[in-house]
């Protein structure tokens, strides 16, 4: 068996790397943040996977080892934020915001 990459950030990259086949958007869950050490054998990572209108699921994920944990939450009224560069190119990473106005967050009255 080979050792497992932690670094993947994408379906793609981890397709690049293993056998791992996909149905549907194997990139719906968005990446938020992560951090690991191939050394230590650690990794974590927060990912959000937006219902437009509504809110986000948000997934983390620790793996220390071959252990992992995992735990998902609905967080309403928010959404994810790119940060892009001039030719629409994902720059400064995602964060979480609160919705702009037509979400969960507006009072049409």
């Amino acid at each position: 068996m080979s050792e497992k990459t932690l670094h993947n950030t994408k379906f793609e990259e981890a397709a690049h790397y293993s056998e791992a086949s996909c149905y549907g958007d194997g990139d719906a869950w968005k990446l938020i943040c992560k951090a690991w050490s191939k050394k230590e054998r650690w990794m974590k990572s927060t990912k959000a996977l937006q219902i437009d209108g509504v809110g986000c699921l948000v997934q983390v994920t620790t793996q220390v080892g071959d252990a992992i944990s995992e735990a998902v939450t609905f967080v309403p009224g928010v959404e994810i934020e790119e940060t892009k560069d001039s030719e629409g190119h994902l720059c400064g990473g995602r964060k979480l915001m609160l919705m702009k106005k037509g979400g969960l967050t507006s009072n049409p009255r």
